[in-house]
């Protein structure tokens, strides 16, 4: 409810503290004791194998995927408690598959967002144009190419200033003009306070754009 007053994070708190967490999966352990701390202003590669945890731990910090063991605060919100739905509006989580509703146009997907995050719908039009999509607004997003879909996602990560931004596979699909647009909106929210959590297999690119580098080997940080 909007009754509840989450604990302020100051510029000294991390945005992320993970604490010996665990996720299991039924009987599988995915993530095991993976202790973690992201500060403001950080850009955190992530890679590993696959089936190695990489997007276990993206849902995880986007509050889809609960925690087995450990304690876990996200922007001041105890991923064990009911506080972890109050700030889902202030992160943006792009997954490897775009996350868009088929049935309705790229601007009806925007315009969900924008109503969603408080944001005029003219913004969803000018998020649209904002990386090259402007042409392609009324067009149902099962029309549209999983490139364009890529895109149409990081244009949602527009509608608003996200302070965790969780990227999957971030330049997958994307040709060079679409993969500046990403490192742009990936440099936006780390120099406006936030946080970037980037999960890939291209380690050349991601390295070159993190602060910070982890690797994740059968679920537990190296």
């Amino acid at each position: 409810s909007g009754s509840r007053t989450l604990p302020a994070v100051t510029g000294s708190d991390p945005l992320v503290d993970l604490q010996d967490v665990s996720v299991r999966a039924g009987a599988v352990q995915i993530l095991r004791d993976v202790t973690l701390a992201i500060p403001q202003g950080e850009t955190l590669g992530v890679f590993g194998a696959n089936g190695a945890g990489k997007t276990t731990l993206l849902r995880l910090l986007a509050t889809l995927q609960p925690m087995a063991s450990g304690r876990g605060v996200v922007l001041g919100a105890d991923l064990a408690s009911d506080d972890r739905y109050d700030i889902r509006p202030r992160i943006s989580y792009v997954g490897h598959t775009p996350g868009l509703y088929p049935e309705l146009t790229l601007e009806e997907n925007l315009g969900f967002v924008a109503d969603a995050r408080g944001v005029d719908r003219s913004e969803a039009a000018e998020a649209l144009a904002t990386v090259g999509l402007a042409g392609a607004a009324g067009r149902l997003a099962e029309r549209c190419s999983y490139g364009m879909q890529r895109r149409a996602e990081f244009a949602r990560v527009l509608l608003g200033s996200p302070d965790l931004l969780l990227l999957d596979e971030p330049h997958s699909a994307l040709d060079s003009d679409a993969v500046d647009l990403v490192d742009a909106i990936v440099a936006r929210t780390v120099t406006s306070g936030g946080a970037a959590v980037l999960v890939s297999h291209d380690r050349e690119r991601v390295a070159s754009l993190s602060d910070r580098t982890v690797d994740i080997d059968h679920g537990t940080l190296a």
